[in-house]
């Protein structure tokens, strides 16, 4: 299948929008194309986190503020170009959007980060939103989905829901920095847990220094 075939990145609403941020600049960096889905609920934890509105109607630069924006709060950590790569952005809502459909010529879902409500939903094949709908096309067609869900404490329902995603061929990914790549800055902490995102995916990247014995 020729043409482009994007990245489908979901965001949901738990703590974790850095994790996001830099998953799609990495993304970007290697020449991927996205196609980008930023729950309601995720818009109000990006504005609590970071003091960026996410809107449907001026997108492009929230996104670029975003993008640009350390894990620190730094809001000119990253240079982000004046038109962002090959981006599409489809609002939450639109239950006909692309992604919505197995026909669309995706690669497969990363949904970063991925909170509870969305992991249950997924587990048991909802589609209240594109997020959910998106990922329920990528399992049903075989696609990589990971799910880098960011909760601590975990409850035995969402166990359960984890359960269920990994024997439907998700690949489940706690959102859980490692500190033997030698961390100095919470962004290399950041930087670790996205790249395991992109090593699952299957992405080249260059976020974290790698294990070598």
């Amino acid at each position: 299948m020729g043409g482009r075939r994007p990245w489908v990145v979901g965001v949901s609403g738990a703590s974790g929008t850095p994790y996001a941020a830099s998953v799609l600049r990495a993304l970007l960096a290697a020449g991927e194309a996205v196609d980008l889905v930023v729950s309601r609920a995720s818009r109000l934890t990006l504005l609590d986190e970071t003091g960026i509105g996410f809107r449907d109607a001026h997108w492009r630069d929230d996104l670029r503020r975003w993008l640009a924006r350390g894990a620190d709060g730094s809001p000119d950590a990253f240079e982000v170009p004046a038109e962002v790569a090959d981006v599409a952005h489809w609002s939450p809502g639109d239950l006909a959007a692309g992604p919505s459909s197995g026909s669309y010529p995706a690669k497969g879902m990363l949904i970063v980060p991925a909170s509870t409500a969305c992991v249950a939903g997924v587990a048991l094949g909802l589609s209240k939103d594109l997020l959910q709908r998106a990922a329920s096309v990528t399992l049903k067609e075989r696609r990589k989905l990971v799910v880098a869900v960011r909760e601590t404490p975990l409850s035995g329902q969402t166990l359960k829901a984890l359960v269920t995603l990994d024997e439907a061929g998700a690949v489940v990914l706690p959102a859980s920095p490692a500190f033997y790549a030698g961390a100095t800055h919470i962004q290399d902490l950041v930087d670790f847990v996205a790249g395991r995102v992109l090593d699952a995916a299957g992405v080249p990247h260059k976020l974290y220094r790698r294990w070598e014995g």
